[in-house]
């Protein structure tokens, strides 16, 4: 049987009568999805919003947590979140949700936090909300909370502290339009390349760098061809804790205001839990003599060019509202 045939009939294994919760008397059973184990940020995150929703619904939610990929993978269970069947809770990429929502993608956009303080603001602050307004009228799917704190750098088989240094620099970056625009904006030599060839790629000199942040460093052992890596930041992770909208409406409204409390709280959990541990892998890296870290002295020359193609790539999205609201949280 294929992968999507298994999941299909896992979808229906799970899925419940006209889609809704299972109810017992006074009590609802919610199903969440996590395509990791106990140990990831998004599985904590996601255990977190259970317990948080457990302490303000006084034990009346009950909670089956499918892990390691039990219900297929994240665009699934935004699908049948859209549907309302198998999945009511879930941590997603921004990208999966781009089916339904054209805004949703903004959130991935390179520079568009000015710093790690910033993001955060945004995130609290409801710069994102526009976003969200949009994912939900379009996939009836609502966004409750934030996690996410990756923080993306360069990492290359040289130095590169500046932008004399950045210049052509021969890079892989992912298949989305946008990263190859904001790349070239800042004159470096950007192309794609499928990310299990990054390693090889770099090794055999076909490029000089890629990016990302240090999970997955660490995961590919990109420090073994690219040792340097060069604090550029350009990129900080959202991932949004996405709830059903369908089973949303059809709990009590003291229910739903306990969920959406609750889904903050746990992103916020998850944004201070995986910004720590990706600091500490990088740290526990270069501590190791794995990596060299090196400060980027000209950020905010990155930050000046990437702009006008950020502007224009907003304005592609409709979303240029939402573009201004980010920039002017302080």
């Amino acid at each position: 049987m294929k992968h999507t045939a298994k999941i299909a009939a896992l979808a229906a294994a799970f899925a419940l009568p006209f889609g809704a919760p299972a109810m017992a008397q006074d009590t609802v059973e919610l199903h969440g999805a996590s395509q990791f184990g106990d140990d990831h940020a998004f599985t904590k995150a996601l255990v977190k919003f259970q317990d948080a929703v457990g302490e303000c619904s006084d034990g009346k939610v009950t909670f089956v947590l499918h892990k390691n990929s039990e219900l297929g993978l994240e665009k699934d269970y935004f699908n049948f979140m859209s549907q309302g069947v198998s999945v009511d809770y879930a941590i997603v990429s921004p990208s999966h949700m781009s089916t339904y929502s054209k805004k949703a993608p903004l959130m991935d956009m390179p520079f568009l936090f000015r710093d790690l303080d910033h993001w955060n603001k945004v995130l609290d602050q409801g710069g994102l909300d526009p976003i969200a307004q949009d994912v939900s009228d379009r996939a009836d799917v609502e966004l409750i909370g934030y996690a996410g704190g990756g923080t993306r750098n360069l990492i290359v088989n040289k130095p590169v502290t500046n932008m004399a240094e950045l210049a052509d620099l021969p890079m892989r970056v992912m298949g989305a339009p946008i990263q190859t625009r904001i790349f070239e904006a800042v004159n470096a030599a950007p192309s794609v390349i499928a990310y299990d060839e990054v390693y090889n790629a770099i090794q055999t000199g076909v490029i000089d760098a890629a990016e990302n942040e240090a999970a997955g460093i660490e995961q590919m052992k990109f420090y073994e061809v690219g040792p340097d890596i060069s604090l550029t930041q350009h990129a900080i992770t959202v991932r949004p804790i996405a709830f059903s909208g369908k089973t949303m409406k059809r709990l009590p409204e003291d229910l739903q205001a306990c969920i959406r409390q609750a889904g903050m709280e746990a992103g916020k959990y998850g944004r201070d839990l995986e910004s720590s541990q990706d600091s500490e892998k990088l740290a526990a890296m270069e501590s190791a003599g794995y990596l060299k870290t090196h400060v980027f002295t000209e950020r905010d020359k990155l930050l000046e060019l990437a702009e006008p193609v950020k502007r224009a790539y907003a304005e592609e999205l409709g979303a240029t509202d939402t573009l201004d609201r980010i920039n002017a949280i302080q």
